[in-house]
C-alpha cells in the first residue's frame, strides 16, 4: 500500500478538540491528507493538507458523506459505531478518539452493545453519557494513531 493514499477522515462535529490537534500535527509533519467532515463551519489550521467539508444538517448526514467517500486505504476517526462499522466492511481502518481501532473481530460486539445500551436509555434504566476525555485518553489515541500510521509506512 503506498503511503500517499492514505486520507484520514474525521467526523468532525462531536470530536474532541485535542484529538483534532493531534491529527493536525500528524498531517503538517508527514504530509498525510486530512479530511474532516461536519454540518456546522470550524476552524481548520492553514496547512496544505488538511480540508473541510460542510454538510447539511441532519442526522447522520456527515457519517453517509464519510462513508461514501474513504476509500480502503483511509484511516477514519468518529465515535459513530454504525459509521466504524460501515468503514470496517468497506476494508478500511476506523478507531475512536479514544485510540480504540475497530476491526472485523470486534464491531458486531461494538455495535450490539450500542444497542443494548441505548434500549436501557430509551427506557430510562441508564441515563448520562461517556465519562470526560482525559489526558489519557488523548495518549491513547495518540499512540494508536502512531501505530497505524506507522504500520502504512509513514516514519
Amino acid at each position: 500500500m503506498e503511503k500517499n493514499e492514505t486520507k484520514i477522515w474525521i467526523d468532525a462535529d462531536a470530536c474532541p478538540k485535542a484529538v483534532k490537534e493531534v491529527v493536525f500535527k500528524f498531517s503538517a509533519r508527514l504530509k498525510i491528507k486530512v479530511i474532516l467532515v461536519a454540518n456546522s463551519y470550524m476552524n481548520i489550521p492553514f496547512n496544505e493538507y488538511v480540508e473541510f467539508v460542510k454538510v447539511d444538517s441532519g442526522a447522520d448526514v456527515a457519517d453517509k458523506y464519510i462513508a461514501e467517500h474513504a476509500d480502503i486505504a483511509d484511516l477514519v476517526i468518529t465515535a459513530d459505531i454504525p459509521l466504524a462499522s460501515d468503514i470496517v466492511n468497506k476494508g478500511a481502518l476506523a478507531i475512536n478518539p479514544r485510540g480504540e481501532l475497530y476491526d472485523e473481530e470486534n464491531i458486531s460486539e461494538r455495535l450490539s452493545m450500542r444497542d443494548f445500551m441505548k434500549d436501557l436509555r430509551d427506557n430510562g434504566l441508564v441515563t448520562g453519557g461517556p465519562e470526560s476525555y482525559s489526558d489519557k485518553n488523548k495518549i491513547d489515541f495518540t499512540n494508536s494513531l502512531h501505530k497505524i500510521l506507522t504500520r502504512k509506512g509513514y516514519k
